[in-house]
């Protein structure tokens, strides 16, 4: 089975490329690539492949825009953190849906399922799959609190006291409003999809905030926003551009 990711994070696409080879040694990822013009560029350049893993947010935008400028002839799988998107995600071409970070047994399931489509062309129901997808989202629980480790002790916090998380040096940490500041083993990635969505959100790869943390929101350079914090964190925040139209939405609930 050949398959094409398109993902923007190089560490998470080279991750799931050595997890599709250990689940099926039959699968040949042919490329990896990495923003919206290049995926365009180059399904309208080769033959269509057997299989297209996606991010949902990649380096120049949606890869929903991709179906703006090509009639996309694979089955896609949606990869990414915001579960949000999983309406949209089966108006596309859609065979289903994985939230990060990838479970195995999860990513195995979607490959029997993209053999079967192969070998027996029957028209896909996305409603039903829909359905069920969204049957399985009411259900999600999100993280409550987090362990922590606050010298020789282990502390409990509440995900509501939490203002933001940041990567800063390779190392994941959180400040709580009281302006203390802790380390979470988690990645990024991961807390992404710990966290609820409506109360956090991602404005670029270094932080996510809580929407209590924000104090100001002003214009700034190449249609990009500029934050205020509370507690303040000691750089300048700014929404990635790409990140803009869907932090509107966010704000707006």
């Amino acid at each position: 089975m050949k398959v094409l990711i398109i993902e923007d994070e190089q560490p998470a696409a080279l991750q799931l490329k050595k997890m599709l080879t250990q689940t099926d040694p039959s699968v040949s990822v042919i490329e990896i690539i990495d923003s919206v013009e290049s995926s365009v560029k180059w399904l309208k350049t080769f033959p269509a492949p057997d299989a297209i893993f996606m991010d949902i947010q990649i380096a120049d935008g949606l890869s929903f825009d991709i179906f703006n400028h090509i009639n996309v002839q694979s089955p896609v799988v949606f990869t990414t953190a915001f579960d949000q998107y999983a309406i949209k995600a089966f108006k596309v071409n859609a065979v289903d849906y994985l939230l990060k970070p990838i479970d195995e047994d999860e990513l195995g399931e979607v490959l029997d399922k993209l053999k079967k489509k192969r070998a027996e062309p029957i028209p896909f129901d996305n409603g039903l799959f829909l359905k069920n997808l969204l049957q399985d989202f009411s259900k999600k629980e999100y993280k409550q609190r987090f362990l922590v480790k606050n010298g020789q002790n282990l502390t409990s916090i509440d995900v509501s006291d939490i203002a933001y998380f940041f990567s800063e040096e390779g190392v994941n940490q959180f400040y709580v409003f009281s302006n203390k500041k802790h380390i979470v083993e988690n990645t990024l990635d991961e807390l992404e999809s710990f966290l609820n969505p409506k109360d956090f959100f991602r404005i670029n790869r270094k932080l996510i905030v809580s929407i209590q943390a924000i104090q100001k929101i002003s214009p700034h350079f190449n249609s990009r926003l500029k934050l205020s914090l509370t507690p303040q964190y000691r750089d300048e925040i700014l929404v990635a551009r790409e990140r803009v139209s869907d932090f509107k939405a966010w704000l707006g609930g």
